[in-house]
């Protein structure tokens, strides 16, 4: 039951080896649903591993997510002191920057499960960008894997213009194939950001897609029916090999597909 209303996500597959599809009633219900498999994968990375290896995201239906997670009955399915928290994307500010995806984690997840700062591993978005990301590069690197980190799972977002992570259009960062993070300038901003690449995401074993809202229909049924031009839209390259590929969407985001 979410708010209490008895949930009925529609979950169909498209093309089994490629990536599964639910179409969920509303964004409360995507941030529920992504909440689950959160708690599902932090279980199954602890009891093959132990230890879960997850890389958060921005906005608003990850800021519900959290929230649930930070709560009971959820806050109890997972053993905190097994997971280690790490990061997809980050902007150039400071920490404590209304803007930092770090400082929205630690607000709605970390300090409230009062999980230990050396179980946390953020991008240092203070720093000169090419540094920041040459040293997040050795922090995944150190912590996951030296031969090219493999997360147990990834949450991203998609933006209207088709962007996840941090990978906008026609930047370079989509072209990188061997550095797993890199500061990428972003022209419509004007601004630089950090995120990992490509080769790190489809590394994973899970990565999940939140998007919820009108503004997401167009390039989600883009992508999901490759539809002309989808190979332009950069969310598109997210093709995990190996893993499994999951894409949680409101009622809006979904109505096209």
């Amino acid at each position: 039951m979410v708010g209490g209303r008895k949930r009925r996500p529609t979950s169909y597959v498209l093309r089994p080896a490629s990536c599964e599809v639910r179409i969920l009633p509303s964004a409360p219900d995507v941030a529920a649903e992504g909440a689950g498999v959160f708690v599902a994968a932090a279980k199954e990375a602890i009891a093959a591993r132990g230890v879960f290896h997850v890389a958060l995201s921005g906005g608003s239906t990850p800021r519900a997510l959290h929230e649930l997670l930070s709560r009971e009955p959820l806050s109890r399915k997972v053993d905190w002191k097994r997971v280690r928290f790490f990061w997809g994307d980050e902007r150039c500010v400071p920490p404590d920057s209304d803007r930092s995806n770090y400082r929205m984690a630690l607000e709605t997840l970390l300090e409230p499960l009062r999980i230990p700062a050396e179980h946390v591993f953020r991008m240092r978005g203070e720093d000169q960008p090419r540094a920041a990301a040459a040293s997040y590069e050795e922090v995944l690197g150190r912590e996951i894997g030296a031969r090219g980190p493999r997360l147990d799972l990834i949450f991203l977002g998609l933006g209207p213009d088709g962007h996840t992570l941090s990978l906008f259009p026609g930047t370079r960062a989509l072209r990188e194939r061997s550095r797993t993070v890199v500061a990428n300038y972003v022209p419509k901003f004007r601004e630089w950001r950090l995120t990992v690449t490509y080769p790190v995401v489809n590394a994973a074993r899970r990565v999940v897609f939140l998007a919820e809202g009108a503004a997401k229909r167009d390039p989600a049924a883009k992508i999901l029916r490759k539809k002309p031009g989808f190979r332009q839209l950069p969310a598109s390259g997210v093709r995990p090999r190996g893993g499994q590929l999951l894409w949680l969407l409101d009622q809006e985001a979904g109505r096209d597909l």
